[in-house]
């Protein structure tokens, strides 16, 4: 996916460059030149990170940090000549996710970029909530619940993890040993026989409820959540 960058600066030299290797490198780049523009096409072009200088006319990149942290939680790396303690903390006390100074190295800038977006994806991901639905079934991993027709079951949390696996990867069959390995994980020390205590006592609260999915045994290799 190509991601867009804002890039906010009053000089239009620095903009050209930063656009210039941004583009070079796959980013799609919008340009501000001003800190009410900087504001208006956070809005408007819903970027996945800022490039932000300090020194802007209209409104300072303080401000413009102030406003948009106000609805919006894009990753915003400061761009400045002041080198200080003081403003680097200032500006992450603001919710700025980084901090590079002026003058700069393109390749450093577009790094610094690619980190944030990572560490930005990587929240985003863990802040999603782990749920998978079917007909007369959802299972939540992230509250620890498995409803089955419109009916909490009180479920241990083994065999919620061993369900989700299944049904988050529908059709697919799993060897005894492979669900071992991804939902005990590979420090577990026990035999495959867990896995069949588990599916058994998953089969007492699934059984019947939907002919539109099942838990199957296939026969001589393990398991999968069939879909119809």
């Amino acid at each position: 996916m190509q991601h867009k960058i804002l890039i906010v600066d009053d000089d239009e030299n620095i903009c050209e460059l930063l656009r210039l290797y941004l583009e070079k490198d796959g980013f799609e780049t919008v340009v501000a030149n001003d800190g009410q523009k900087a504001v208006e096409f956070a809005t408007k072009y819903s970027p996945d990170l800022i490039l932000l200088d300090i020194m802007l006319p209209v409104l300072d990149g303080w401000q413009v940090c102030r406003e948009i942290r106000k609805t919006s939680d894009t990753p915003i790396i400061m761009l400045t000549a002041k080198g200080e303690t003081f403003d680097k903390i200032l500006g992450l006390e603001l919710g700025a996710d980084d901090y590079v100074s002026k003058p700069f190295d393109t390749k450093e800038v577009i790094a610094r970029i690619k980190a944030v977006l990572r560490r930005s994806n990587d929240n985003d991901k863990q802040n999603q909530v782990k749920e998978v639905r079917y007909d007369k079934l959802r299972i939540n991993l992230t509250n620890y619940e498995l409803v089955v027709n419109g009916t909490a079951i009180d479920t241990p949390p083994k065999e919620l993890e061993l369900i989700y696996h299944l049904a988050s990867n529908p059709n697919r069959v799993y060897t005894r040993d492979q669900l071992l390995d991804e939902v005990w994980g590979f420090d577990y020390y026990g035999d495959s026989r867990t896995v069949d205590v588990h599916v058994k006592r998953l089969r007492e609260k699934l059984e019947n409820v939907s002919e539109e999915w099942s838990l199957k045994t296939v026969w001589g290799v393990g398991y999968k959540f069939e879909v119809k």
